[in-house]
């Protein structure tokens, strides 16, 4: 079994937060709360690599980076 670890970008809306993975286009999520959408998030991952292996594609690699900036603001 083959490990991959993907980005995830969680953004708070009006009614709780949604989710995504820039390297898995068109999978998004949303919940009412943080830990409910990520439960969501992962088990969308889950599935989308099983319908990609199920279609015969490549189950895409994680190519997105993510880093936390200290930025001044004045």
């Amino acid at each position: 079994m083959t490990h991959k670890q993907y980005i995830a970008i969680f953004e708070r809306t009006e009614t709780g937060y949604s989710a995504y993975c820039p390297d898995l286009p068109g999978l998004g999520v949303a919940g009412k709360t943080y830990a409910e959408t990520k439960k969501l998030l992962v088990e969308g991952i889950d599935i989308y690599i099983e319908e990609c292996l199920a279609d015969g594609l490549e189950v895409p690699e994680p190519t997105t980076k993510s880093e936390c900036l200290d930025v001044r603001v004045a």
